[in-house]
């Protein structure tokens, strides 16, 4: 008997291939919540992404030690090619995803950044605003 149960690698890379997606799908959900400055769904998505990333790296060193093992007995066990085209297809979209995602990042981090620089580098003062109608207070900044 073996000492450890041999896991369908079909299931292991439909699992794979589902997590895949669902970071995808996270991933496309940050950008969303940054392009609407929801921040908490933008802290939550965050949360998510870490939790899928955890898991996709212990199913990636799982299949490392499964393959280590396999080389080591002489028994083939193949993942269905049509499963394989899936997986390749969904790391190819989360690749472009993950640039588009880390251009957006900089880029609002630039921003950010920018806006911080203005608010701080100017002394905002009061100022009323004259005329008939009641005073107005309103807040500006000189450069």
């Amino acid at each position: 008997m073996t000492d450890a149960v041999v896991p369908d690698p079909n299931r292991r890379a439909a699992e794979y291939l589902h997590l895949l997606q669902a970071l995808a799908e996270e991933l496309e959900a940050a950008m969303g919540a940054i392009s609407r400055n929801a921040l908490l769904d933008l802290e939550e998505s965050l949360v998510d992404q870490e939790a899928l990333g955890a898991r996709l790296r212990l199913l990636a060193g799982e299949a490392a030690l499964f393959r280590q093992r396999r080389s080591e007995t002489a028994s083939p066990a193949g993942i269905d090619s049509e499963l394989v085209n899936r997986m390749i297809r969904a790391s190819t979209t989360l690749q472009q995803l993950n640039r588009e995602y880390a251009v957006l990042l900089q880029h609002s981090s630039r921003s950010a950044a920018m806006m911080l620089s203005l608010l701080t580098s100017c002394q905002g003062q009061f100022q009323e605003a004259s005329g008939p109608r009641l005073k107005v207070q309103t807040w500006s900044c000189q450069m």
